[in-house]
């Protein structure tokens, strides 16, 4: 079983703390989860103050910075992913299955309103088996004498998916203001979870997916949003074109084939279209 896994994750588990010192990983960490299983305190990130209690969840991503500090005796998790697990990401050995992971992911990366970073969960049921994943891989990972590949793998790929889920779920529900019920969030999640399937994506298929007429579902989804649905399927892909273009080292043909763009050339036409410069002067901005 590939051992690349173990090599780019860092899993830390503190026992029974009244103080932590500086994350000494930040600068190298892509992604992290960190559970609080026990005690009460403050956690600031990026300059801003929020409450931890039992059972809290929290997700950074790159260049955020936190610092715990705890009120009562606290016990924590941490999982980090660092930035080598998810670049270079068409080398990487094939029996990890980084590319999905990262789709996972990119929800939280384009989050503008989660900025606390503090997990709101849509159940019970989904805190729960999260934080039991997350105790079961900090076990196997730490026993590293013995530990077994195939559950750390697997536990955290359901692990991301449930954070993913459960972030757009946190997203849609602050983005529309209805119901979360709503049909129109079920068209958004239905749009965000099938944006690699463009044939799922046609007003056609749409329309048969949520029983409205083909003319009539474009209307419904400007009118609750304030932006045509050909704009928003395309405004989000680009979204994940420049997760993409800042997080990984992808050609930009590897690109345009995932999000199902013609080639490279379509791609950056329509980039510089929407976003007013080209791909590769976006990427030199954030180099």
């Amino acid at each position: 079983m590939p051992r690349t896994i173990i090599e780019n994750i860092v899993i830390q588990q503190y026992k029974n703390q009244t103080f932590f010192e500086f994350c000494k990983y930040t600068t190298i960490r892509f992604f992290e989860i960190v559970y609080f299983e026990k005690g009460t305190g403050t956690i600031k990130i990026n300059g801003k103050t929020v409450n931890y209690t039992p059972n809290s969840v929290f997700v950074f991503i790159p260049d955020d910075i936190y610092i715990v500090n705890p009120d009562t005796t606290t016990s924590t998790v941490a999982i980090k992913f660092l930035k080598s697990f998810f670049r270079n990401t068409s080398s990487q050995n094939v029996n990890l299955p980084v590319n999905d992971w990262f789709r996972k992911i990119e929800e939280i990366l384009n989050s503008e309103s989660h900025e606390l970073r503090e997990m709101q969960f849509e159940t019970d049921a989904d805190r729960a088996h999260l934080v039991a994943l997350v105790n079961m891989v900090a076990i196997e990972y730490l026993n590293k004498q013995s530990f077994d590949i195939f559950i750390i793998q697997n536990s955290l790929s359901v692990i991301l998916h449930l954070i993913a889920r459960n972030i757009q779920y946190t997203n849609t529900t602050n983005t529309v203001k209805e119901l979360k019920s709503s049909k129109i969030q079920q068209i958004i999640n239905y749009i965000h979870s099938n944006i690699y399937n463009a044939e799922l994506l046609s007003t056609k298929s749409l329309a048969e997916e949520f029983y409205m007429a083909d003319n009539y579902i474009s209307e419904y989804f400007k009118k609750h949003t304030e932006v045509s649905l050909k704009k928003y399927i395309i405004n989000y892909k680009l979204k994940l074109v420049e997760t993409r273009l800042k997080y990984t080292d992808l050609q930009y043909t590897e690109i345009a084939a995932e999000l199902g763009f013609t080639d490279s050339s379509h791609l950056n036409k329509t980039f510089q279209s929407y976003k007013g410069m080209t791909i590769s002067a976006y990427k030199a901005s954030i180099s």
